[in-house]
C-alpha cells in the first residue's frame, strides 16, 4: 500500500520475496505533471502511481522489460505531448475503450505480463487538503492547503491533511485483497500524500484492523523536503495515530542506521506502542557504487527483511 517511488521500491522487494501472489494497492490524490493534466482533462483517476506500480511488477523477460521501459517513458519536446508518460497515455486510452479503469490496468498487466495486480484505493480521484502552520509570520495561524503538489512542497508545516471528499468508499477488490493478505505493508513514501491517505478512507481501516496478514509499516529512512521537513521517525509514527486512532500494526520496519541513540529508539517504541506495535531494526539502505549508504531501500534487504519477520510471526526460522 503507497504511491510513487516508495510503493516501486516495495512492490520490487516483494517480487524478489517470491509469493504466490502480489497486490499494489494505489493512492489516487495526485493532481501534477501528467497525472494533473490526465485527470483535469477526462476526470479518471490520476494514473501515474497506478504506472509505476505496474511497471514495478512488469515481468523481467526482454518482453516485460520492454513493456515496463515503455510504460515510464516521458515524451520530450514543448508540444502537447511534452512531460506525458507513455504508461499513463495508455492507461487513459484503454480506460476510455474499455469503460473503466481497473479493466485498463488489467490489461496492461497482461500485456506487460505482471507479477501481480494493480488496484488503487479508491475508484474515483481525491484531492488531498493539509492544515499547515508557518506560512504566515504568527506560527499559530493554520492554512489550508489543496492539492497533492501543494502539499508534498509546502514551506509550512503540515498538522493533518483530510481527502476530499471526505471518507471516500474503498476500492472493493483493494478491501478484498487486504482481508484475504498473509502480509500487507504501508509506506515508505510520501507521509501525507502516498501513505496516510489510505488511512483516511474507513474501508480501508476496517479491512486492516480485519485482516489475518501480519502488518508492517516500512519508515522512511528520512524526513522529506516539505511536507515532513524537520519530522522525527516518532514524529511519523504518531501521525498514522493521529490520522486512523482505530489502526492497529503489527510491525514498523526501521533502518537500524537512521535511530542511533538508545533515548531515540526508546522515543520511537514508545510511539509504535499506541498503535499495537514493536519495533524492527534492520540494515536497509541502498550503497552507492563508493559504498556510501544513500537514502534509498535496498529492494533486496527489504526483501529479505520482510521474510524474515513473516516467517518469524507465522512461529518458522530464518531457514524455512
Amino acid at each position: 500500500m503507497g504511491g510513487g517511488h516508495g510503493l516501486y521500491q516495495t512492490l520490487v522487494a516483494a517480487r524478489l520475496s517470491a509469493p504466490e501472489s502480489i497486490t499494489a494497492v494505489v493512492t489516487v490524490a495526485d493532481d501534477g505533471g501528467s497525472s494533473g493534466r490526465l485527470r483535469r482533462e477526462l476526470g479518471i483517476i490520476p494514473p501515474g502511481d497506478l504506472r509505476m506500480a505496474l511497471a514495478a511488477l512488469a515481468s523481467d523477460d526482454e518482453e516485460g522489460s520492454l513493456w515496463a521501459q515503455t510504460l515510464q517513458h516521458r515524451f520530450g519536446g514543448t508540444g502537447a505531448l511534452a512531460g506525458h508518460a507513455v504508461g499513463n497515455l495508455l492507461i487513459a486510452g484503454l480506460t476510455g475503450i474499455l469503460g473503466n479503469e481497473q479493466a485498463a490496468l488489467d490489461k496492461v498487466a497482461e500485456l506487460t505480463g505482471s507479477h501481480g495486480r494493480v488496484l488503487p484505493m479508491c475508484n474515483q480521484p481525491l484531492e488531498i487538503e493539509a492544515d499547515v502552520a508557518g506560512l504566515d509570520d504568527d506560527p499559530r495561524v493554520i492554512r489550508p492547503v489543496r492539492g497533492q503538489v501543494a502539499v508534498a512542497t509546502t514551506p509550512g508545516t503540515v498538522r493533518r491533511v483530510r481527502l476530499i471528499p471526505e471518507r471516500p468508499e474503498a476500492c472493493g477488490a483493494a478491501v478484498q485483497a487486504i482481508e484475504a493478505a498473509d502480509l500487507v505493508t504501508l509506506g515508505p513514501g510520501s507521509w501525507f500524500s502516498s501513505v496516510i491517505p489510505h488511512l483516511l478512507i474507513p474501508g480501508i481501516v476496517d479491512a486492516l484492523n480485519a485482516t489475518g496478514a501480519l502488518k508492517v509499516v516500512v519508515l522512511n529512512l528520512s524526513a522529506e523536503p516539505g511536507e515532513t521537513h524537520g519530522f522525527s521517525s516518532e514524529r511519523h509514527i504518531h501521525m498514522l495515530s493521529q490520522h486512523a486512532p482505530a489502526l492497529r500494526i503489527d510491525r514498523i520496519l526501521v533502518d537500524a542506521d537512521t535511530i542511533p541513540t538508545a533515548a531515540e529508539r526508546s522515543y520511537l517504541e514508545r510511539a509504535a506502542a499506541g498503535l499495537g506495535a514493536t519495533i524492527v531494526y534492520e540494515d536497509l539502505r541502498t550503497e552507492d557504487g563508493n559504498g556510501q549508504r544513500i537514502n534509498k531501500h535496498d529492494p533486496s534487504k527489504l526483501a529479505a527483511a520482510l521474510t524474515g519477520l513473516y516467517r518469524e510471526a507465522r512461529g518458522g526460522g530464518a531457514s524455512d
